[in-house]
């Protein structure tokens, strides 16, 4: 039987993963497996799958809610917090670093030129980001309906994210009661057919007491989430009042927080609609750019909105044009926040209620819906960024072939070769750099 494990050793653990957890939530994932469940033997395959089935249903980043479930399992509230936040905390500090100097630098001719090449790598990243949803998700012709007419929705009619995301899981929901055969969840990770030895919580170790469902802690979870809410946002807007930047932000990301179905790309036509389009924080350049920094730090893909947060800031000089760093990192922590503490109470609140049961998690129907509408509103910011980056200038102006030219390898390279997206990202950067080099 495995050795107890100490509070400092499980800090240490988490504190390791927040800095090596690159890949999005599959590499994530596959790196939490391979220390928990085949090296350190700290849970079994079958309890780590039944959490992560529970956190493929939320909304949310699942890699970090994983985290969280399991720090919970193992050391109480306390392991569940440590878990999740070492998750994201590395991400945060690294992407206001690189923020600050993309917004302070990204004028120095080597800095554009790196940005130069990423770009159209995103680009291809985004396709193969619904390339890869659509090849698990739209399994007949319902699902591609879906799919479609979401794209439609958002692409043409401009539609709000949360409007087709409802629009979905009501189709998915009529689809279940008149075609059930059709909307069978695709997704998931299925059942535990592996054995990696004893474990510290195995298939058959008994729910901790800390773990047992009750109708008092689930109200004090709920009470103290809505504390942690509710006194930050009493804050921002008796300082600031509810049209100042800050307080929109937190608004707007807790919106976000709610709606993050499918993961990071499902989630981000929403911020862009909205951190873009309606409040104007950033260009859509600078979006794509947040995208490209996003992808080649550790933790969470969503953690572009510590990006979002902090560039919208710094560009409206919230705290004064004496203190750009200091209100673009405000900003950036606020965001984080609002983003982030929803996925912590569907944790410390829910967990008590899927330990209650070792079976496999089933995906409702509505979910097979939203799922395959994430598809279409992936293929439209797939669109959104490549008019971009093809046409800087828009459809009026040049074609940006060179750029066109990098997508297309940078799409060989994911799609034939399945390379690494840093080594993509990091190889795309170099070529964009000897490209604007030459160019000038």
């Amino acid at each position: 039987m495995p050795r107890t494990v100490g509070r400092w050793e499980a800090f240490l653990f988490w504190l390791k993963l927040g800095f090596i957890s690159f890949g999005g939530p599959a590499g994530q994932i596959a790196i939490m497996h391979t220390e928990l469940v085949e090296r350190r033997r700290w849970i079994s395959e079958k309890r780590f799958l039944h959490a992560l089935n529970y956190c493929m249903l939320l909304p949310g980043p699942e890699a970090q809610q994983l985290a969280t479930y399991i720090g919970w399992l193992m050391h109480r509230t306390w392991g569940g917090v440590v878990a999740g936040a070492l998750f994201v905390l590395p991400s945060l500090f690294i992407l206001i670093g690189l923020s600050w100097i993309y917004v302070a630098f990204g004028d120095v001719p080597w800095v554009a030129g790196l940005f130069y090449g990423i770009k159209p790598a995103v680009t291809a990243i985004v396709v193969q980001a619904a390339h890869r949803i659509g090849m698990r998700t739209l399994k007949n012709n319902w699902l591609w309906g879906i799919a479609a007419a979401s794209f439609v929705a958002i692409f043409a009619l401009n539609l709000p994210f949360p409007l087709i995301v409802a629009a979905a899981a009501l189709a998915g929901y009529i689809g279940g009661r008149v075609a059930p055969e059709r909307f069978r969840a695709g997704g998931g990770h299925g059942k535990a057919d592996k054995s990696f030895g004893p474990a510290l919580i195995d298939d058959h170790t008994p729910t901790p007491a800390h773990a047992r469902f009750s109708w008092a802690r689930l109200a004090g979870v709920i009470a103290v989430g809505a504390v942690l809410w509710l006194v930050p946002m009493g804050l921002l807007t008796a300082a600031f009042g509810w049209t100042h930047t800050f307080t929109q932000m937190s608004w707007f990301f807790t919106k976000a927080a709610l709606l993050t179905f499918g993961g990071a790309y499902a989630v981000l036509p929403y911020v862009y609609q909205g951190a873009v389009s309606h409040y104007g924080w950033l260009t859509p350049t600078q979006m794509i750019d947040g995208l490209a920094l996003g992808e080649t730090t550790p933790g969470p893909l969503i953690m572009v909105v510590a990006f979002v947060g902090f560039v919208g800031a710094y560009a409206k000089a919230v705290l004064g044009p004496d203190a750009l760093f200091l209100g673009g990192a405000v900003a950036a922590a606020l965001v984080t926040w609002f983003t982030f503490l929803p996925s912590f109470l569907f944790i410390l609140a829910g967990g008590p209620l899927v330990e209650s049961t070792h079976d496999d998690l089933k995906f409702t129907v509505p979910l097979t819906g939203i799922t395959a509408a994430v598809v279409g509103v992936i293929l439209n910011l797939a669109l959104f960024f490549g008019y971009h980056v093809l046409w800087p200038q828009g459809f009026s102006g040049r074609f940006d072939w060179p750029s066109a030219l990098i997508a297309l390898g940078a799409a060989i390279a994911l799609f034939r070769f399945k390379l690494n997206v840093i080594h993509v990202i990091v190889a795309c950067g170099l070529v964009g750099l000897v490209v604007k080099t030459l160019l000038v």
